[in-house]
């Protein structure tokens, strides 16, 4: 790579320092509705991004609420541990669109997993 600068890619999660004024969080751009998926409710938690006033009530990744087709999926049930360990009272409950934007937890994992990752907007040519 020798100082080439390489363009981020759609799904890309790049480090905070790399944040420029044309960049987004990452988004699942499969469509999907996850209405009647599952996910993981919890006690209000702040994002950990530096600066960003972002509150989740539900297991999030990138400020969406990760879902999964099946209420007993290990990694589902795993995620509800660590929420209960870090003291936020977790609860398994049906999603519904109200709660705001989704990403199917398989889509965040073949992602990378962004937590707070961005990607840049398609440029305008």
């Amino acid at each position: 790579m020798d100082g080439e600068h390489l363009e981020p890619q759609r799904g890309t999660a790049l480090l905070e320092e790399e944040l420029g004024v044309d960049e987004e969080l990452w988004t699942d751009d499969s469509d999907t509705d996850h209405a009647g998926w599952y996910c993981v409710a919890t006690e209000p938690f702040p994002c950990p991004a530096e600066g960003c006033t972002f509150v989740a009530e539900h297991m999030t990744a990138a400020h969406l609420i990760l879902v999964w087709e099946e209420r007993d999926d290990p990694n589902l049930l795993r995620h509800a541990q660590r929420a209960k360990e870090a003291g936020r009272n977790p609860k398994v409950v049906t999603y519904e669109q109200a709660f705001g934007p989704s990403a199917s937890y398989y889509a965040w994992e073949a992602a990378g997993r962004p937590v707070h990752g961005i990607r840049r907007k398609a440029s305008k040519s």
